[in-house]
């Protein structure tokens, strides 16, 4: 057959999509607070304009920080926010230093990738699930109105990932209903994503595979920015996070691709009659 892997997944009903451009769909009506499904391969429309919201900076660059780079590359906007610093990731380097390191890599590497580095205070591992981390966030979607958000898969071993998805789920909520009154007006997200992080596998299934072959290597240089990015913690993340987008890149017919899981409620095909 003359049909590729990247041609079945964008056709394959309740499977995988791939995404590189292509045919477009006019958005569905949307209830406020309430993200909308769309019908697939609706290409990278998705990925115009993107907000990253992670526990700690290594999260927002390595494992979701490509979606970043394709909405800036292509003239979009992108934004990497962090609810904490991650200013105990290292075992060697006192806290309040490392957690200036980070920091300071984040805003360089958002630089590299023509995006904004944002940044919540909490401390790493006591990222708090409340009201107060929730507006916050709210606030921080509001005031920049990013179409598409990622963030943490709700698997995970760390408390702060599992913290970090409960938190976005309300401030998602809370962001899109004009009924509640904040400094700026409601803004709701079109599209929400699960990335692919290797701390957050349990029940993780990938339906949709976005082509970052344009961008890889700014990702990559972005990332290379931070001190952890190398091993320096104990985990070779520059060889897992390369590597597997080369491996999603295979399954997706694309050089390189990251995968990522759409919120169960936008898991929606429209199909219409003739």
């Amino acid at each position: 057959m003359g049909s590729t892997r990247r041609d079945f997944l964008a056709m394959a009903g309740g499977s995988a999509v791939a995404l590189a451009g292509g045919k477009t769909f006019p958005n569905p009506a949307q209830l406020p607070g309430h993200a909308g499904g769309e019908n697939v391969n609706s290409g990278q429309r998705d990925f115009s304009s993107v907000m990253v919201i992670a526990a700690h900076p290594g999260d927002a660059f390595f494992a979701m920080g490509a979606p970043v780079a394709v909405a800036t590359h292509s003239g979009g906007q992108g934004w990497l926010l962090s609810l904490s610093l991650g200013e105990r990731g290292s075992a060697k380097i006192p806290a309040d230093q490392y957690g200036e390191l980070q920091r300071q890599a984040a805003e360089k590497g958002a630089g590299i990738m023509s995006a904004k580095a944002l940044f919540l205070h909490y401390r790493d591992g006591e990222i708090p699930v409340n009201e107060e981390a929730k507006f916050a966030v709210c606030d921080f979607i509001r005031e920049n109105k990013p179409d598409t958000v990622v963030t943490h898969w709700k698997g995970s071993w760390h408390k702060d990932h599992r913290a970090c998805y409960d938190v976005v789920q309300d401030a998602l909520f809370y962001a899109g209903l004009p009924a509640i009154a904040r400094k700026e007006p409601a803004h709701t997200v079109k599209r929400l994503y699960f990335a692919n992080n290797w701390e957050d596998a349990n029940d993780f299934v990938a339906d949709t595979y976005l082509d970052i072959t344009a961008v890889c290597d700014q990702w990559l240089n972005a990332c290379a920015v931070f001190p952890m990015w190398r091993g320096e913690n104990g985990f070779r993340y520059n060889d897992y996070y390369s590597s597997l987008a080369i491996g999603q890149g295979c399954l997706s017919n694309f050089q390189r691709a990251v995968s990522l899981m759409s919120a169960e409620d936008q898991r929606v095909r429209r199909i219409g009659t003739p």
